[in-house]
This record gives C-alpha cells, sequence and structure tokens, in this order.
C-alpha cells in the first residue's frame, strides 16, 4: 500500500458539511486481495488495535467492522477504519469517513474527518505504516503510533485562551479562522472582522500594551489616578537592588520590569544575599529590575473586559502534600502527570518545575527537591501564583467588594486597555482593598484559562465576554457572499454583480478565472476560483461584498472556503470536464455544483436557472429560498413557483422583469445593456438577468442594479470585438460545447459576410467531447483554423487537434478546407492575414495577452504597409499613434 496524495478539504465540501482530508491511496499487490486471504492480518490487526471492535461499520452495530474484517473487505477500507481509530486513541472524537473506487484499478480515494488536521496527517501516516507491516508479519508498536498522532496534535493545538476564544465565536456563529500556527485568529469575514493574538484584540491600543509592559510606569499612572500601588524603584545592577531594599524596607519584591507569567520573579525578600540572588534571576528577563514593597495576603486576579469585570479568581501558588514516604520531586512528578496539565499553555493547568527560583523557595523553608515531607503537610514550590508556573485558581468573582471591583475597572481604563488582568494582593478580597492590599500589575493579554478552568468554584467564561464585546448585539461579523458557479458564465456574472456592487458604492473583493480583484484592482492575476482565493478575499479587512467565482475544481479539491453564503448561484449544468475527478455525466456534474446551492444561508437565495433541464435537480438539494431566471416568458418552472408566491427574474419582449408572486416589475431593457449587443448576444442577456437576480435578492435598489448593467461595458476576454479596419475580430473564451455554441450563435446575428473561427479545445477533456465541439465548430464556421493550446494537458503534440478535425469533417465540412496551425499567436496571425473585407474572425483562446498580442502586431504591419502605400514614413506612422 502506498499513499499517492492527501489533500486537506477545510470547508465544505462534496462528502461533508465540515472538513475532511482526501488520502488517494495505491494498495499495490493487495489490490484484489480482501483483508482474510492474508494470513494471519486480521489476528495481528485487532491485536495491536483491539479498539477496532468498537466500530460499528456500515452494519450499524458494534463490532460490525471486525464481522466484516472476518468476511473480507479490501485494504482500503482498513485504511479508513485504522486512521479513524488512531485519531480516537489520541482522544479526538472522529467518526465519518468513506472509502471508494479512484477510477484506477488498485486506487481508492479514502476520505476521512479530523477535529485536528496535524494529527489526522500523522495518523494517516501511521496507518499507512501499520497497515504494510501487518501485512508483511513484521511487528509494529501501536502505542507508540497513537502518542505519534497524539504529540503532533498536541504541537499544532491552540492554547486554552485562544481555543475558548475559537469556540465561543463558533458558537455565536462568527467565522473563525486561525492564521499559521500562532495563538492568531481572525473572526469574521472582509471589512465586519476582528483579530485576535491570545487575548489581544483588534482594538487593543499599542500604547496601553506598551504602559502595562512597562510595571513601573504602570505603577505611576495608577497611584497618580489615586489607586493603591505598593512603593517600588527600577535598578540596573544589584548593589542598587540592595540600596532600594534598603530604602523602601523589607520584605520586598523583585521581578523584571517587562516580565510576564511570573517569570523572574521572587517574593517576601529581607537579607542582601536574597537580593542579590533575586537580582540575578530578574536579570535573565529584563536588564532592568523592579524592586518594590512586599504586600502580604493571598494573589487575586481580576479580568477586565471593555471597562467591566467579566471574572476574578485567587490563584494559588505550586504546591505538593507530603505523604511522609515520597520526595518533592516525586511529589511533583505525581501531580504532573495530571493530564490536564502541559508543558506549556497548551492545556488547562502548567507543569510545576523546580528550577532555580523554586530551589531558592524551598531553601528558605529548610528544604531541597530531596525532602520528604511529613504526611500532609504543604510545602509551597514558588511564591509567586501564576498558572504558567504551576499554579492553580479558585473562583472567586462573586464575593470581591464592589470597591475593589470598581479599582480594578479603572485601573484598566487609565492604562487604556479594552482586556486587562488585573493583579491584587490582599488579604481579604471581601473588603475594601483599601484596607489592605494594592494593586500589583496591570497585564495586557491576561491568560484566561484560570477562570475556564478553576480548580474549584464556577467557571467563567470569559471568551464569551470578549466576543460578545467585539461582536456586540448579535453580530456575526459577516459580510454578504454570492457565489457563483455552473458550466458557462461565471466570469461574466461575477464581474457584473461586483460591478454593480461597486456602483453602488460599496468596496467589492471578486475571484475570477483572470484574478483576484479588491476594490478594482487585481491583487493577483491567474485563474483563482478556488477556496483559497476566496479566503484571501474573505480576509481582507477592506472588503464589504465577496462575489466569488467558484470552480469545478475548487469545489472537488479544496471545497468552499466559507460555511455559509447570502446568495449561491449555479447558471447552467452543460457538458464540460465529464471524466475528470470522478465526474462521468451531467448528473456528477450537478452534484458538484449544487454544493454551492446547499450552503446557502436559511435567509438567502438560491438562484437556479429555470431553463437549464437539472433545474429541478437542483431545487431539491436547496434549502433556502429559490430564486428562478430564465429568458422565456412563459417557463412553466417560473409560471409555477411564482403561482405559490415566490421569486423570479425573467425577460419578455427584450425587457427584464423583476417578479414576486403575481406582481411583476420591469427593471430595464435588453438592448440598454452593452453586454447584450443591443440584445443579440443572447448568452450575456443571462448573464445580465443572473446578475440583476442575486443583487435584487439582497434588497440592493433597483437603480444601482439598473446602472450598474447599463455601464458594464468591459469584460475581458469574454466576447470582445476588435475593428481592424474593414475586418473584425472576437476575442472569446469559449471551451466547451455550450459556450462555442453561445458564440457561434451570437457571431452569426451580427451579419458578417463570413464567419472564421480559430479554434482550440482544452487537451483534458474527453475525447468525445473534443470531438463534440469541432462538429458544433463545422456547423458554425464558414473557415476553420485549428491551433493547440500550449498546455497540453497529458496529450501528445497534435492529438487535440486531430479530434477537433475529426469532429469538423464530421459535420460535413470539406477536410482540405480546414487548415491546422498549432501554435497560438502563428494561427491567429494566419487567421487575419487570410481573412476578407467583412470577416468577422472568432478566436477561441487558451492565452489572452497571446491572442492580443498578435492582433495588435497585425494591426501595427497593416497601418504601416497601408502609410508606407500611401507615402508615409516609419516614422510618420508611430508619430500618429497606429
Amino acid at each position: 500500500m502506498q499513499i499517492i496524495t492527501v489533500r486537506e478539504l477545510r470547508g465544505p465540501n462534496i462528502y461533508s458539511y465540515r472538513p475532511v482530508i482526501k488520502v488517494r491511496l495505491d494498495l499495490g499487490e493487495q489490490a484484489e486481495t480482501p483483508s482474510n486471504e492474508i494470513p494471519g492480518f486480521v489476528e495481528r490487526l485487532t491485536e495491536a488495535l483491539p479498539t477496532l471492535s468498537e466500530h460499528h461499520c456500515a452494519l450499524g452495530y458494534r463490532g460490525g467492522f471486525v464481522e466484516r474484517l472476518h468476511e473480507g473487505t479490501y485494504l482500503a477500507h482498513v485504511f479508513e477504519h485504522v486512521a479513524l481509530e488512531f485519531q480516537t486513541a489520541a482522544g479526538y472524537d472522529v467518526r465519518f469517513g468513506k472509502a471508494r473506487s479512484g477510477g484506477t484499478p488498485g486506487v481508492y480515494d479514502v476520505v476521512l474527518g479530523y477535529r485536528s488536521a496535524a494529527a489526522a496527517m500523522e495518523a494517516i501516516r501511521q496507518a499507512e505504516e501499520l497497515i504494510n507491516a501487518l501485512v508483511a508479519g513484521s511487528p509494529y508498536d501501536a502505542a507508540a503510533a497513537v502518542q505519534a498522532v497524539t504529540s503532533a496534535g498536541e504541537a499544532d493545538r491552540l492554547g486554552p485562551s485562544t481555543e475558548a476564544l475559537y469556540q465561543a465565536a463558533c458558537g455565536r456563529g462568527i467565522p473563525v479562522s486561525r492564521i499559521g500556527q500562532e495563538n492568531l485568529l481572525v473572526l469574521g469575514w472582509g471589512r465586519r472582522q476582528q483579530r485576535m493574538w491570545t487575548t489581544v484584540s483588534s482594538k487593543t491600543g499599542m500604547l496601553a500594551t506598551d504602559l502595562a509592559c512597562d510595571k513601573d510606569l504602570t505603577k505611576k499612572i495608577l497611584a497618580d489616578g489615586a489607586l493603591p500601588v505598593p512603593e517600588g524603584q527600577v535598578v540596573e545592577n544589584a548593589k542598587q537592588a540592595v540600596q532600594a531594599m534598603m530604602e523602601i524596607g523589607v520584605p520586598v519584591v523583585i521581578k523584571p520590569l517587562g516580565g510576564n507569567q511570573g517569570k523572574g520573579v521572587t517574593l517576601d525578600i529581607h537579607k542582601v544575599e536574597e537580593a542579590e540572588r533575586a537580582f540575578a534571576i530578574a536579570a535573565e528577563f529584563d536588564n532592568r529590575v523592579v524592586v518594590e514593597q512586599f504586600i502580604p495576603g493571598r494573589q487575586y486576579r481580576l479580568c477586565v473586559v471593555n471597562g467591566k469585570l467579566v471574572a476574578a479568581a485567587e490563584r494559588i501558588p505550586a504546591y505538593v502534600i507530603g505523604d511522609g514516604s515520597s520526595t518533592i520531586w516525586q511529589l511533583v512528578d505525581q501531580i504532573n502527570a495530571d493530564p490536564q496539565r502541559g508543558d506549556g499553555h497548551e492545556k488547562p493547568l502548567t507543569k510545576i518545575k523546580i528550577d532555580s527560583v523554586a530551589i531558592i523557595n524551598l531553601s528558605r523553608q529548610g528544604l531541597t527537591p530531596d525532602s520528604i515531607p511529613a504526611d500532609g503537610k504543604i510545602v509551597y514550590i514558588r511564591e509567586n501564583a501564576n498558572l504558567s508556573t504551576g499554579g492553580t485558581a479558585v473562583d472567586v468573582t462573586d464575593i470581591v467588594h464592589p470597591e475593589t471591583v470598581q479599582m480594578a475597572e479603572r485601573a484598566a481604563k487609565l492604562i487604556g486597555l479594552d482586556i486587562a488582568g488585573v493583579d491584587i494582593v490582599a488579604a481579604d478580597i471581601t473588603k475594601s482593598l483599601r484596607q489592605g492590599g494594592a494593586i500589583i500589575e496591570v497585564n495586557a493579554a491576561p491568560g484566561i484559562r484560570m477562570h475556564h478552568y478553576p480548580s474549584a468554584g464556577k467557571s467563567r467564561d470569559v471568551a464569551a465576554a470578549i466576543i460578545d464585546y467585539l461582536f456586540p448585539h448579535g453580530d456575526q461579523g459577516r459580510i454578504p457572499i454570492i457565489s457563483v458557479t455552473g458550466t458557462n458564465g461565471k466570469t461574466t456574472v461575477t464581474r457584473m454583480i461586483g460591478h454593480i456592487w461597486e456602483a453602488a458604492g460599496y468596496k467589492v473583493g471578486m475571484t475570477t478565472t483572470d484574478g483576484i480583484h479588491i476594490g478594482g484592482e487585481c491583487i493577483m492575476p491567474g485563474d483563482t476560483t478556488g477556496p483559497a482565493s476566496a479566503r484571501i478575499v474573505l480576509n481582507d479587512p477592506c472588503v464589504e461584498v465577496a462575489v466569488l467565482e467558484t470552480a469545478r475544481g475548487g469545489l472537488l479539491r479544496g471545497g468552499l472556503a466559507f460555511d455559509s453564503c447570502d446568495v449561491g448561484i449555479v447558471t447552467n449544468v452543460t457538458e464540460d470536464h465529464l471524466g475528470q475527478d470522478g465526474i462521468e455525466d451531467l448528473n456528477d456534474l450537478a452534484y458538484v455544483k449544487s454544493l454551492v446551492l446547499e450552503t446557502v444561508k436559511p435567509d438567502g437565495f438560491a438562484v437556479i436557472n429555470a431553463d437549464d433541464a437539472f433545474a429541478a435537480i437542483l431545487a431539491k438539494r436547496v434549502r433556502a429560498e429559490i430564486m428562478y431566471f430564465s429568458l422565456e416568458p412563459d417557463n412553466l418552472i417560473v409560471r409555477r413557483h411564482l403561482g405559490r408566491g415566490g421569486k423570479a427574474i425573467f425577460v419578455k419582449e427584450s425587457m427584464i422583469y423583476a417578479a414576486e408572486g403575481k406582481t411583476a416589475k420591469p427593471l430595464l431593457s435588453a438592448d440598454s445593456i452593452p453586454a447584450t449587443l443591443g440584445g443579440i448576444a443572447m448568452h450575456n442577456l443571462q448573464n445580465a438577468v443572473i446578475a440583476a437576480a442575486a443583487c435584487w435578492c439582497l434588497r440592493l435598489p433597483v437603480s444601482y442594479i439598473c446602472e450598474g448593467l447599463m455601464s458594464f461595458d468591459e469584460n475581458p476576454g469574454r466576447f470582445n470585438l476588435i475593428s481592424l479596419g474593414n475586418l473584425c475580430v472576437c476575442v472569446d473564451y469559449g471551451h466547451n460545447p455550450a459556450g462555442y455554441l453561445a458564440t457561434i450563435s451570437t457571431a452569426r446575428r451580427m451579419g458578417a459576410r463570413r464567419l472564421v473561427g480559430v479554434i482550440a479545445a482544452p487537451g483534458d477533456r474527453r475525447d468525445d467531447v473534443v470531438v463534440n465541439v469541432g462538429r458544433i465548430a463545422g456547423r458554425g464556421f464558414d473557415m476553420i483554423y485549428i491551433k493547440e493550446d500550449e498546455d497540453l494537458r497529458g496529450r501528445q503534440p497534435g492529438e487535440t487537434a486531430a479530434l477537433l478535425k475529426q469532429g469538423v469533417i464530421e459535420s460535413g465540412y470539406p477536410a482540405e478546407a480546414v487548415t491546422l496551425v498549432l501554435s497560438e499567436y502563428t494561427a491567429v496571425w494566419t487567421a487575419l492575414s487570410q481573412a476578407q473585407p467583412e470577416d468577422l474572425i472568432v478566436v477561441f483562446y487558451e492565452k489572452y495577452d497571446v491572442v492580443k498580442r498578435a492582433i495588435d502586431e497585425f494591426r501595427l504591419q497593416h497601418n504601416r504597409q497601408q502609410a508606407e502605400a500611401a507615402g508615409y514614413g516609419y516614422f510618420a506612422v508611430n508619430q500618429a499613434g497606429i
């Protein structure tokens, strides 16, 4: 068995609305060998992973999968269950999986759900190794494999604070994405988004954060605000630290000026040698060190969000309880074995570390790490109570004195932090801080795991409070998303919709076959119709409306970039891409395209072509309201839909109407839309109808819709007409049978003396589809030049051209009149040079810039020849700008 490819589908996809990983497997020599015919395999597998007995499989009951193993099942199915079991054993509850033939003998596609992509990837690798080892009869350490999966997931997971924010946002229906492997989240889309880096928000000011990092300056600001703080000094060497201690009076605290998480902090210092050691420890974290008055009492963290206290916890320093026989080392190891404790911030609690600070603190108690405390004796490993150094927390939110609450809230406001952790030391939190205690620090980016996972007391959902602050009044941080798919017309429809919204004054983000556009500027050229490109648009903080061309390839290979859209559009379902990626017929293609309609929000609209043969099939997959469009005034589907009070847009007597129920309102005439060429370009009339429908669904004023369609006059690469004296060139992207039919039909209506075709077809289309394109061209053109795309897509040079020629001849076109010129540039040039007056030359291009260059250079040469014939020199021609 060998893994061929692994692909992550992060959004809704044709297999599941949840993220999946698709693995393509080559079973190799075991392609036709079921599990029960591999000697000893089933026994070795169930011994290595006995929990496979819990798997139901398709039989629907516990033990069903093991039963299938004994009956005989192929190894792709086994791989599916092993990869799922590795994830489950690592702590991820994942049950979704499918194994299907990949269309090639011995090759299978296995689709797996996941919670952690990193854990799933490791599970896939381990599943391959396990099965190959067991087939060969080799030993395999399944426990080590589970640990590898667990470790991969742990290394990749969000910290507890960020995870809490992630889950709180998801609970509110706010889209969330993670940037890289950091604890950095983008909440919401486009202009409505907010960003969180741990608990620092987009609204957190840099000045406030810098102030909070300077502990001495923070105290000065708080003191100037009449809040109680300890007296202190900033020093730069041990001698100054000792001098400051003498001036302040013992006991003191020594800590780094810019420290965090309790690193380098030593408390309750009385002696000179203690001060010198404490300075050395603090100086490891900052060359400037704070010496301040030690405030006796308990340590508390008050979390303030948007000026209001949302949680308070007493922080208890790391400690162990003696049992009379274990050393402090051993007691710490016992505590650290708790699965709730991790090495850093990835779990609710952090492991206790015995470092130099801990050793000093133990020595002050007359202990060492090798000491054996008496049974029941509490030994504090550290003095500071940070969770990051192994401390625990107890919720005290409901008992904080009201005046202390006001002081904490005021402290956060004085520093300017929207989300703050205010550290307080007080003898009794139920009494006012002025009766004994002080504010020790005000922290930016406060950890919130102590409030979510207290060792005792009520859990406080600080993450929800932060999300409610960033997205008040039920706001979900979403912008309108319009997703456009279908076989033909996607790019033009996307451009039209984008142009309408831009004309209405919105900043639009678009993905199309020619690039990503933000606010009318192309920020990335190329075919950008997949989910990665859509995410670029959705994550751009300027975008107010997203219009996303969504191609078949992206749907299959990456799924969708969004969980739901406001308007989903299927322009049509016609012959294209058959025989690719498991799409064998139009039903398969319709199924793939319908994913866009399935993900329309319940209060959104699915826009469906009532003139298309698959309209009824697509409609069955929709959970939102349907809006039909039609170029026919009496389409039966539209009539019935309107009879039920539904919405539709249709064309009647060259006028576009928007209708709801029995009421129909005229929008604009077809000949007022430049893209329709006075109403003769029916495919562009349909595209305009679709664009109008999408915008009308989102309640954009009709005036903007009409204005946008009437001013839409630039559509690069889509039926572009170029005049060359007494002949005309049409450049179009038609690359499938329906596209050829639409372009040729429109060209015929233009009344040219001869219609000349420069044709090609993508090499990855099925033979019969390429031949059909040739037939359509043979019936539609008076003269034909056959070229070939530069990207042969797996075919041999001349192979696609030969299939096109076959189709042209089958249409009855004379073989001797067909000209093969495989180079795109040369084919266009040849057609132009052999053209006759009043010809219309239709070029179906692969690379628009190549065709445009050929036309421009031909124009220049033609004009030069005319100028020279008239007695003008080359310099005069160029001066004239010809």
